[in-house]
């Protein structure tokens, strides 16, 4: 009786007619949520344009009007606001409420589980593919483990379940084959019982798009493990998918900033060398921007970093990922072999956070994802200098922890990334550079990399430069 009234307020908070195996994830739904069992975890799987994202804005909102408790999470700060956006309910990262800040230990800010205060509150992560459970070393984060740790925190709470849901044809975890916090197995290994519902049907509402279309074309591609040819990308007949030549990508890019802003626009390239040249030519001959660092460059965070919030309760740390925007640069200087700007940072994904920050210039241009190890090491060592005539050890590893040069930002421009740094955001255009494909790069893994590339896009997808012999 009662879960007949669960699934019909649900299907009435939808925004179409559900589909058949949207009913059944209804149905499934309402079982679980009125399930008096504790230690159960219900994994929702759906691939781009099943109704995922309808799903579950329909559940939050019944939940929301039967004054059940919920708490919506996601991976990134960018991910975060998509799943705020489309369920029109607020959402954190998984660490901000996860996590909470120690005092100093070993001069590091560690940041240990925290108590889950809530009761009987259902806990929704979105993207949950990005979820990682390999063990980091030197992580400052609870076992280092996030869904361990995000396990351990949920269940901790009196009455309080978790429902995972992503894409399983996203790009896993770096460093790990497959995304563990979508696959029943891995969670039975907490104790857990476990439901799980797969949406596969692509709904009449998006049959239209071809960034869909495709996008339903590699998944049953990677499905099949047919990923050793060049997949065919059907462009005839879809608005939303253009071919741009480079020698009209200026143009088309300059069109998109014009129209739907700079936030709304990304390159997404296959490796950072790549996004280099991108951010450099971008920066060059559309923004006409001559110095190394401008007021309103777009940048993107390399390294997490504790040390510039640590007086801010808006946000704990800044992640790797992030994206801030220059509000104002106070000066530049150049010491410790390495280049620095003093600015001022608003980070949009943040309700426009700002704070005072020291820039590594340098990861500006460099090809690897952050600053190199052994440049790491030359900063670390030529910063100590300044106080190696402290005589205690643990003083001077104190003073060093505490050096607004040592704890700079590490900072990429942010006009084209990695697909890796892409995931879990949503952008109205999209300029997808696969750069030059040999058939030893044909695998799933490029198959992967190319359905998350695709489904970044919500309005527009331009393939820059593609060989005519892979579209039709």
């Amino acid at each position: 009786m009662i879960n007949n009234y669960l699934e019909r307020q649900i299907k009435e908070n939808f925004p179409y007619q559900p589909t058949l195996e949207q009913e059944i994830a209804v149905k499934s739904l309402s079982e679980f949520l009125l399930s008096t069992l504790a230690d159960e975890v219900f994994i929702l799987r759906g691939y781009a344009g099943t109704g995922k994202t309808s799903l579950v804005g329909a559940l939050v909102k019944t939940m929301d009007q039967l004054q059940q408790k919920s708490v919506l999470l996601a991976p990134t700060g960018r991910a975060a606001k998509v799943f705020s956006v489309y369920a029109g309910h607020p959402a954190f990262t998984i660490h901000k409420k996860i996590y909470r800040q120690q005092s100093f230990s070993n001069e590091l800010s560690n940041f240990s589980i925290n108590d889950n205060l809530a009761t009987n509150t259902l806990f929704i992560v979105d993207e949950a593919s990005m979820i990682s459970n390999e063990g980091l070393s030197g992580s400052m984060f609870g076992t280092g483990r996030l869904l361990d740790d995000l396990v351990q925190f949920v269940y901790s709470g009196q009455g309080c379940r978790l429902l995972l849901m992503g894409d399983t044809a996203q790009l896993p975890p770096v460093g790990e084959e497959l995304s563990p916090a979508l696959f029943a197995d891995a969670l039975k290994g907490y104790g857990l019982e476990v439901r799980e519902i797969d949406l596969t049907q692509v709904v009449r509402q998006v049959q239209e798009s071809g960034i869909l279309w495709n996008a339903t074309q590699l998944r049953q591609l990677i499905a099949e493990d047919d990923c050793y040819s060049l997949p065919k990308i059907k462009i005839t007949g879809f608005p939303d998918i253009k071919l741009v030549p480079g020698t009209e990508l200026i143009e088309e890019l300059t069109n998109c900033y014009d129209h739907d802003g700079m936030d709304e626009t990304i390159v997404v390239c296959r490796s950072n060398k790549r996004a280099n040249l991108y951010n450099n030519g971008i920066r060059a001959q559309i923004l006409w921007r001559e110095d190394e660092l401008n007021t309103g460059d777009m940048l993107m965070i390399a390294k997490n970093n504790y040390y510039w919030t640590e007086k801010y309760k808006e946000m704990d740390f800044i992640a790797n990922g992030e994206i801030a925007v220059v509000r104002r640069v106070r000066r530049t200087r150049e010491i410790y072999g390495f280049r620095f700007a003093e600015v001022t940072l608003r980070f949009p994904d943040q309700n426009d956070f700002e704070l005072d920050a020291n820039l590594l210039l340098d990861t500006l241009h460099s090809d690897s994802p952050a600053l190199p190890k052994e440049d790491n090491d030359r900063l670390f060592y030529t910063v100590l200098e300044d106080y190696i005539d402290i005589p205690n050890k643990r003083d001077r590893m104190k003073k060093m922890k505490a050096d607004p040069h040592y704890n700079a930002l590490q900072v990429k421009y942010a006009y084209a990334i990695t697909c890796h740094k892409a995931q879990g955001g949503q952008w109205q255009n999209v300029f997808l550079d696969q750069g030059y494909m040999t058939d030893e790069y044909l695998t799933p893994d490029y198959f992967r990399w190319l359905y998350t590339a695709f489904t970044r896009a919500t309005k527009t997808l331009y393939l820059v430069n593609y060989p005519k012999e892979q579209v039709e």
